[in-house]
């Protein structure tokens, strides 16, 4: 019997399965048919022969999205191995026409979006476009592997498949090359029949358009078609139906105006655990068995002695030797055929990682996962924004990757300087390939650190900021107008007038600009604008090293900080702890902007720090204003040298006295050595602060004690183990331990009234060494260090 005797050769497939692909290459081989159809949306026929270039390499997805929405999307992702791209690499190979015959994409896009809003893509890229986490289409309720392996004895499908399938060398029954393909035809007719189509009409429908679509290469070509889809609708595409009947189910199907490209695609994609579910647990292991052409345990064990090894772990060829053994063993012992992926995984573990999880972890995700990324040849359509992006990422050496990348820019470099642009204004338009980082080794405005990943979702998202511009510069452009107008807060507003520094968007800030000034004239909260006064400030420090004119930027900084001056003390009046608690934070941020707007160079007014501090003098010495707020308004005076040492310990000391609610003295202790500001040091080298704060808990009443202490424990928590160590020997100590013995009478430890010479001469000679200096230090320089 010849292949087309009864008609079309169907070979129905596992998606991405290595067996299954082999099985329908041999088949097409064997069969040569004049034409090959294949499961998946007709709209990219015209993309099939960009598959034969040199520069495409799987795994790939085919895109479509909708024109008007680009959010709304669908990958149909094509791997190495998968039966779909050996069928189009063989047609392509043999001058044979290829033809995709599942329902248009124009179509499932649009009924996605009817009947399930908001998971389009999900549910069309994944489960209509066939490349669900099963063998067949995930629409139908049942698992049919589940089903044949639990038949077979099976407790897991997916061993059941290696068993019958992928470690049968892909023909599995004999030397026929269509025997697979007709035992698993008999075995989804026996499930269609007994659960149908388990309650989901869009098989119907989409089976009916591959019928109608077999007819007509029917037509064309004859018999000799051969049909590669997902096993499950082998069954409904042998039936006999009428044409009639099977328009009928497509009449009146919702449209939507749809295009398509080829996109690259991730191993790590077509694994479950990606949230993209596309079919296999383990594609890098999948991969493996279709490209090792024999001996596949032996080459696996070698791929993963050479993986620990790059990791520093000792691994001999003796180690692969007998972690083989102990994988055809455990295979023999359990009645497998060959070793399977349980058994190499539990040999690696006991051979390979001595037992241990962690290096197992590693092979799961390098090996058995993947982080194969694909290529896709420029030739393929593209949206003119993806385009520019491609030409900035090749000018600038910055190559998409699927492996977690750390990238340090310098700033004062123009390669660096234009990675950075990029990066932020892909991020405006809501392409996260980047996420800074704090840099490490320097706080200069002049370093970045970029944390990189590239996911194949970004070209949706790539796609979706096409309509804002047909340039990187031009959509970011666009995309930060269009978010200034429509920010409701202010602090959006200069959280935006930041990014668009950052980005370099010379355009959009006068836009942004003209928002912020009015949304800022409008607002008499003074907490938003202690809110957006940080970032505000900010974006002058960026706009410095990027040499940006930032005059307006000042002027609006500058009339922001004013009107917290003017607002801040009354807002802090008569608020409860919560309250006073977020004021607190505001108080910080205002206060580390003003620092930054102060420097020279910022073109702010000389005294607007003076200003600054007359208002922190007004908040500490106000009896309406919470504790917690005035503690931390005299720590900053302190910090800045506008108070004394003798002033804070005076006012630290009224506060504690016996007529203070303890609540309100253990507030003030917070706000003055608490709210990671460095206060556990400060109590570690000022003794008498310590002291004072010593003596005031020992005499807490009893009644009050309870009550103040959950507030201390959250204040002295979070100093680092040493200081509190340290602050806990000093306690300990007790004091008069040292110094002088009018402190010690004075309950003031550690302190003498004047300075003592012969201590501080005793640093200069470490100090001058770590200055570089040497021993060459004079009297100028010990009175500069005193």
């Amino acid at each position: 019997m010849t292949a087309f005797t009864a008609g079309p050769l169907l070979l129905g497939v596992r998606h991405h399965g290595p067996g299954s692909a082999r099985a329908v290459r041999a088949a097409l081989e064997a069969a040569t048919p004049e034409v090959v159809l294949i499961e998946g949306p007709p709209e990219a026929d015209a993309l099939i022969p960009l598959a034969a270039e040199k520069d495409m390499r799987p795994p790939v997805a085919l895109l479509a999205h909708v024109v008007d929405e680009p959010g709304r999307s669908a990958f149909w992702p094509l791997a190495e191995f998968s039966p779909e791209w050996v069928a189009i690499r063989w047609a392509l190979e043999h001058g044979v026409p290829a033809r995709f015959i599942d329902l248009p994409a124009t179509h499932t896009l649009a009924w996605g979006n009817e009947e399930e809003k908001g998971t389009a893509e999900e549910e069309t890229g994944e489960k209509e476009a066939g490349v669900s986490d099963r063998s067949v289409d995930a629409d139908v309720r049942i698992d049919p592997l589940a089903v044949l392996a639990e038949t077979a004895g099976y407790d897991d499908p997916e061993r059941w498949w290696e068993d019958v399938v992928e470690h049968r060398g892909g023909a599995g029954i004999g030397a026929d090359p269509f025997a697979p393909f007709t035992a698993l035809e008999e075995a989804m007719g026996a499930l269609r029949e007994t659960y149908g189509v388990g309650g989901h009409d869009r098989d119907l429908v989409r089976e009916a358009y591959m019928r109608l679509q077999m007819r007509a290469a029917q037509r064309e070509f004859g018999d000799e078609v051969a049909v590669v889809c997902g096993a499950w609708h082998v069954p409904a595409l042998r039936r006999k139906t009428t044409v009639a009947a099977d328009r009928a189910l497509l009449k009146g199907l919702p449209k939507a105006k749809a295009d398509m490209t080829w996109v690259p695609w991730t191993h790590r994609r077509l694994s479950r655990v990606s949230g993209y579910g596309a079919g296999i647990d383990s594609p890098g292991w999948y991969g493996h068995l279709f490209a090792a052409p024999d001996r596949p345990v032996e080459r696996w064990m070698t791929k993963v002695a050479r993986l620990l090894r790059d990791e520093d772990r000792m691994v001999s060829s003796a180690h692969v030797i007998e972690a083989v053994r102990l994988a055809d063993t455990l295979a023999a012992m359990r009645g497998r055929p060959l070793p399977g992926l349980t058994e190499t995984t539990d040999a690696v573990r006991a051979v390979m990682c001595e037992g241990s999880d962690v290096p197992l972890g590693l092979v799961h995700d390098r090996l058995v996962v993947g982080d194969v990324l694909g290529e896709v040849p420029q030739s393929a359509p593209a949206v003119p924004l993806q385009r520019d992006l491609a030409r900035a990422q090749k000018r600038l050496r910055l190559k998409p990757e699927p492996m977690e990348r750390e990238l340090e820019l310098d700033l004062r470099g123009e390669t660096d300087a234009g990675r950075s642009r990029l990066l932020h204004r892909l991020r405006l338009l809501g392409v996260a390939w980047g996420e800074p980082t704090a840099s490490r080794g320097s706080t200069g405005t002049f370093r970045e650190t970029w944390r990189l990943r590239w996911e194949p979702e970004l070209s949706v998202r790539v796609a979706e900021a096409g309509v804002w511009g047909t340039t990187v510069l031009s959509a970011a452009t666009g995309k930060a107008e269009a978010d200034a107008v429509a920010a409701h807060a202010l602090a959006d507003v200069t959280a935006l007038a930041e990014r668009c520094l950052l980005a370099e968007l010379p355009d959009a800030l006068p836009v942004v600009m003209r928002v912020l000034a009015d949304r800022a004239a409008l607002d008499a909260d003074v907490g938003h604008l202690a809110q957006a006064l940080p970032a505000l400030v900010r974006s002058l420090r960026y706009g410095d090293v990027r040499g940006t004119d930032t005059h307006a930027l000042t002027d609006v900084a500058v009339g922001l900080a004013e009107r917290i001056f003017v607002g801040l003390p009354p807002a802090c009046a008569a608020i409860d702890a919560e309250a006073a608690e977020h004021m607190r934070r505001h108080v910080d941020a205002v206060h580390g902007a003003v620092g930054l707007l102060g420097e020279p160079g910022t073109a702010a007014p000389g005294g607007i720090r003076e200003r600054w501090h007359s208002v922190l003098r007004v908040l500490a010495g106000r009896d309406t204003v919470p504790g917690v707020i005035r503690g931390r308004a005299v720590r900053l005076l302190l910090d800045d040298g506008e108070l004394g040492q003798d002033e804070a310990a005076r006012l630290m000391g009224l506060v504690l006295s016996p007529g203070t609610e303890p609540g309100d003295a253990a507030a003030w202790i917070e706000g003055f050595v608490g709210g990671g500001s460095g206060g556990g040091m400060l109590l570690v080298h000022d003794e008498r602060l310590l002291g004072l704060v010593d003596a005031w808990l020992t005499g807490v009443p009893t009644e009050a004690f309870t009550d103040v202490l959950p507030l201390l424990r959250r204040t002295f928590s979070a100093y680092e183990a040493g200081v509190r160590r340290t602050l806990g020997e000093l306690v300990r100590r007790g004091p008069g331990a040292r110094g002088s013995a009018e402190a010690a009478a004075s309950g003031i430890p550690g302190f003498a009234p004047d300075l003592d010479p012969g201590r501080a001469d005793a640093v200069l000679p470490v100090l001058s060494l770590l200055l570089g200096l040497g021993e060459a230090y004079d009297d100028d320089f010990a009175g500069v260090a005193r």
